[in-house]
């Protein structure tokens, strides 16, 4: 966040001089500028595009009776919606200001689309964790009567307590049915709301002080997305999570060779295989039209042909890193049965029966849902073609029998693994006409064939549609391995394993830029996610360039006898450390009082090869600890961009060189390690816990309660943690850390204790607190003040005095 206030897309529109779709002049973008003579039916884009009218009526998406209805919801801005973090410390206290104080201060805003509740919780989503708001993104930002709920928004997105996320992309990861033991890959992660959401789930049952036996591998193959994905993440302060950069369709196996001895691990693997595999693929995006309303004027039938190749490559690869009796989820955010159902079926036959399509219908009743399609078509040049058989043959290196119902190629049979000459329809794509114009699609030629219908019970996929409950689009399709899969020898395998794709050719890149503008596979924010697809520019060229027939003559295979690698084998990536430094862990230990039972002896790693000079610690968990071995003795595979929690860090500061240990807790590693530290802790009254978050800087002379200044004093320079008491007194004896612990960590200095924290985690600590203890103190209702105003009340230390020590006064005054 932060830096120049704009998204990448609008920066690199601004350096290619290219018109930037979301500023709009005053003139445009404001209806009341102009008078209603002048432009009676203002809209801020063209919504409207006769191709896919006609596209979508001929391939049945909705009963005809309904289209009207279906175009005119699509026609109008998506609402906001988020979701509150179930794993964190305050998320019932948000649901509960949710429901008890915005509820109410916004029913009287004007309602739209037919809703009669300004904002209301989600009726299919558990427990009351996700919202849906009757107002758009733009609504939100510029009407001052939701200013307070928009800061709420964006402070507790920021902190973490929140993710904003559109609502059918919250679907995917409830259907995937994580368990807190799961080792879970998302293949596509980028941006990171459905990662976040996946490791809320794996975190939700764990108590204080541990960590989940599961883990989720976050993927994504843009390096600017990943570090987007990372931004995401970290605001969940996990230690369970690993972001790697890599193509998903050539995701490594990390397969150990047999002359290895049997890894003694809870998984026992030799290999990195998954209980659960998210496959959100890139896709075209029109799902997300009341979002991002460009996609309007650029949508065209090219856009699924060109991307069908790829998304069946990445879930056929999502499906071979799954265990037998694993479940994967697939899921696009786009409407074209080209891109779902075909692909679908394509992974249910290539994995002859080892694969099945499973029901979940039933899971979560009251999302309103529509069965999945057993019969579409595939348009191409002005034709509707209904049989493979009925492609022309200079057109087969594009319109592949995979698109159709059957799957099957009725007349000369051939490659089917589906590595086709995709790169004539995608160049296309960047011309503008995706292969076969982008006209609109009125009176066609339909081919004679019988139209075929599938044999799969593809009524247990799921289409989620606009209308039917004011959402974007969605298909979801689960499905299961109940069975090895065939045809796959071990040499094979083996060699798939091993396999990697060189750098990507910058020219390359530039030019698929063009087509991923239009392509989406995510949900928040709108600008990054039309600029990633893992056909990735490795395997798309410029309009002068040919695309390899087959996509492998740009795989580079490893030779069969891998070795160890040296650290930093992956360019422009850290590499990962395990840190061992016996005399820095022991000052550690020793300083902060760490009890043993908190484990220490291969769970810090560092991202500095040079362990002489590291200034953070990260702490992994079990489960990532046995991946990251298992990762060191195949050679490194993975290319990891982010892992861990960031538990220590070295203080830089000049008092920081005077105290006993150099490296202090940081905030995102202080829940985890808090209950086992039995030194430099101080237990302050909530009077002088205010004053700290208040002020951020107080003389030990100053505190209110002059005993927690003199403890302040007593304590060794450097890093300490003070807890909020439950009393208006110091609190002698130790409290049990559990839950609802509140603790932050500060420093000791010559003559003042410090603040370690954010600004922005003193301000929302802040207003939290004032609302907890507020309803505490009052009777049931909402809070009448906003927390700007009430944060903005608070005394200044110098005014309050001994009298304040009545634990809602001193946080509520």
């Amino acid at each position: 966040m932060g830096g120049s206030g704009r998204s990448r897309t609008q920066r690199k529109h601004f350096r290619q001089s290219r018109e930037n779709i979301w500023k709009r002049s005053k003139s445009e973008s404001d209806p009341s500028s102009l008078s209603d003579t002048q432009n009676p039916t203002w809209t801020p884009f063209a919504t409207q595009n006769s191709s896919f009218d006609s596209y979508y009526k001929e391939q049945r998406i909705v009963e005809p009776q309904q289209w009207d209805q279906f175009v005119s919801v699509l026609r109008t801005p998506l609402p906001a919606t988020f979701r509150i973090n179930s794993s964190s410390q305050f998320s019932d206290d948000i649901r509960s200001q949710l429901e008890n104080d915005f509820v109410h201060s916004l029913r009287d805003e004007v309602a739209e689309g037919g809703e009669t509740e300004a904002i209301r919780p989600l009726p299919w989503y558990p427990g009351n964790f996700a919202w849906h708001s009757n107002f758009s993104r733009m609504q939100l930002r510029k009407n001052q009567t939701l200013e307070r709920f928009h800061e709420f928004l964006k402070l507790e997105n920021e902190i973490g307590n929140i993710t904003r996320q559109e609502a059918v992309s919250m679907v995917p990861p409830l259907f995937l049915d994580v368990h807190s033991d799961h080792f879970v890959l998302d293949m596509c992660a980028a941006p990171g709301s459905k990662t976040f959401q996946l490791l809320e789930i794996i975190h939700q049952s764990t108590k204080t002080g541990s960590l989940p036996n599961g883990m989720v591998i976050a993927n994504d193959l843009d390096v600017q997305r990943c570090n987007l994905l990372i931004h995401q993440t970290k605001r969940m302060c996990t230690a369970n999570l690993i972001v790697t950069n890599h193509e998903a369709q050539h995701f490594p196996g990390c397969r150990l060779n047999r002359n290895y001895e049997r890894m003694e691990l809870d998984h026992n693997f030799g290999q990195l295989l998954f209980d659960r595999v998210l496959c959100d693929v890139p896709c075209s995006g029109d799902g997300t039209l009341r979002k991002a309303p460009d996609l309007w004027r650029k949508w065209n039938t090219g856009m699924g042909h060109g991307l069908h190749s790829l998304q069946v490559l990445i879930a056929m690869r999502g499906v071979s890193l799954l265990k037998i009796g694993g479940r994967m989820v697939y899921s696009t955010c786009s409407m074209n049965p080209i891109e779902n159902e075909a692909v679908v079926v394509e992974v249910l036959r290539r994995c002859g029966g080892s694969v099945k399509l499973v029901d979940v219908s039933c899971e979560l009743p009251q999302l309103i849902h529509r069965p999945g399609l057993n019969r579409w078509k595939v348009y191409d040049k002005g034709t509707w073609l209904v049989s493979y058989k009925d492609v022309p043959k200079f057109r087969r290196s594009v319109i592949l029998p995979s698109m159709f119902p059957s799957g099957r190629d009725q007349q000369d049979p051939i490659d089917s693994s589906c590595n086709a000459d995709i790169g004539d329809d995608i160049s296309s794509s960047v011309n503008g006409n995706a292969g076969d114009g982008s006209q609109a699609v009125e009176n066609p030629v339909t081919t004679e064939s019988a139209e075929e219908v599938s044999d799969f019970p593809l009524e247990h996929c799921m289409r989620i549609v606009p209308h039917d409950q004011n959402t974007g689009a969605f298909f979801i399709a689960v499905l299961q391995k109940v069975s090895p899969l065939p045809g796959t020898p071990e040499k094979t395998r083996k060699e798939i394993d091993e396999q990697y794709v060189e750098p990507a050719n910058q020219s390359l890149q530039d030019a698929y830029e063009e087509v991923l503008n239009t392509v989406s596979n995510d949900n928040e924010p709108n600008a990054e996610d039309l600029e990633v697809s893992p056909i990735t520019c490795e395997e798309h060229n410029s309009e002068e360039t040919q695309v390899p027939h087959n996509v492998q003559n740009i795989v580079k295979r490893v030779p069969g006898k891998r070795k160890l690698q040296i650290q930093g084998k992956w360019r422009g990536v850290d590499p990962v450390v395990f840190f061992k430094d016996e005399a820095i862990i022991n000052s550690i230990r020793d300083f902060y009082g760490i009890d043993e039972r908190f484990p220490f002896n291969g769970h810090l790693v560092t991202r500095n090869s040079d362990t002489s000079h590291v200034k953070r610690i990260y702490y992994i968990s079990k489960s990532v600890k046995d991946v990251l071995e298992l990762n060191f003795k195949v050679g490194q595979q993975l290319k990891i961009t982010s892992i861990g929690l960031k538990m220590f860090e070295r203080q830089t500061a000049r008092e920081g060189s005077s105290a006993p240990c150099a490296f202090r807790i940081s905030s995102e590693g202080l829940p985890l390690i808090l209950p086992y530290i039995t030194k430099q802790i101080l237990h302050a009254s909530p009077t002088d816990f205010k004053h700290l978050l208040q002020n951020k800087d107080i003389k030990f002379a100053d505190f209110v309660d002059g005993e927690f200044g003199e403890k302040a004093a007593n304590l060794m320079p450097g890093c300490c943690v003070v807890i909020l008491g439950k009393g208006k007194r110091v609190v002698t004896e130790s409290l049990k850390v559990d839950e609802s612990t509140i603790a932050i960590g500060c420093w000791k200095g010559r003559a003042r204790l410090t603040v370690m924290v954010t600004a922005m985690d003193c301000q929302e600590l802040l207003e939290r607190l004032l609302i907890r203890f507020d309803t505490e103190k009052c009777s049931p209702g909402h809070v009448d003040k906003s927390s700007k105003d009430v944060v903005g009340e608070i005394q200044p230390v110098q005014e309050l005095n001994s009298k304040d020590d009545d634990d809602v006064k001193a946080l509520a005054s």
